[in-house]
């Protein structure tokens, strides 16, 4: 089980809100609870600047003043590390690949199971706690231009420092690590973010865009990380496929 964390939580419905920051709590986490985004991004601001930041980010997309997107889309370009999980009763396909686009780590859709919310929070804080922790065995691993450290959790591209999200630096450990075996989508999911997913395979597709416009030096013609039309993807056999 991961060590207590600050978990910042975002949502507008009393009701949902202190049913989830009570069954956080009782894990142990520090659960601050806003109910408006524009406050929830000041409030996770400050943390960093001189409190305790937060080491989870939990939103809701419906929210007032400021929509959920937007605090996501926000909370990325101003922190490329912290997890956030979705937790919205937005279930629509487009609305789940929009949030993965903007950066969140998962989604869960509501009405949602308490003891799966708890695995996915579980899970993120797990990997999240990796750089520090023993789990990571391999040393860095060096791909064309591309050096992946997973025990200082960093990722450099000719030398200069690539800043990715944790489930998207899990999915280039995992591809990189086997270079020229091809992973389904379904292979990918399962192993990335568990067999009780409810998401779509586009959670896939929008992570391996997001590391092709950091990692590629033509994302619209890739050359590191390839799709195998039809089956998954795979990272290039050849370093030089990685100029």
């Amino acid at each position: 089980m991961p060590a207590p964390a600050h978990i910042l939580y975002v949502e507008d419905d009393p009701r949902i809100g202190s049913l989830v920051a009570e069954r956080l709590r009782t894990l142990g986490h520090t659960v601050e609870w806003v109910y408006d985004g524009a406050i929830g991004l000041n409030q996770f601001a400050e943390a960093r600047r001189g409190g305790t930041p937060f080491s989870l980010v939990v939103l809701d997309l419906t929210l007032p003043t400021l929509d959920g997107l937007d605090v996501c889309r926000r909370l990325r370009a101003y922190d490329a590390l912290t997890p956030i999980l979705v937790l919205s009763g937005r279930s629509a396909k487009r609305d789940v690949v929009r949030g993965l686009e903007l950066g969140a780590d998962d989604y869960v859709t509501k009405p949602f199971d308490s003891a799966e919310l708890v695995a996915r929070v579980q899970g993120l804080l797990r990997r999240v706690a990796a750089p520090n922790g023993s789990s990571v065995e391999d040393g860095a691993l060096q791909r064309g231009s591309i050096e992946i450290d997973p025990r200082r959790w960093r990722v450099s591209r000719r030398g200069e420092a690539v800043a990715l999200t944790p489930k998207e630096f899990e999915l280039l450990l995992l591809l990189a690590r086997h270079p020229g075996r091809t992973f389904s989508r379904d292979e990918l999911l399962e192993t990335l973010w568990g067999a009780d997913f409810d998401g779509y395979g586009h959670t896939v597709n929008t992570h391996i865009n997001r590391l092709r416009r950091k990692l590629e030096s033509d994302p619209a013609h890739p050359t590191c990380i390839e799709t195998v039309w039809g089956v998954g993807y795979r990272f290039a056999e050849a370093d030089e496929a990685c100029p």
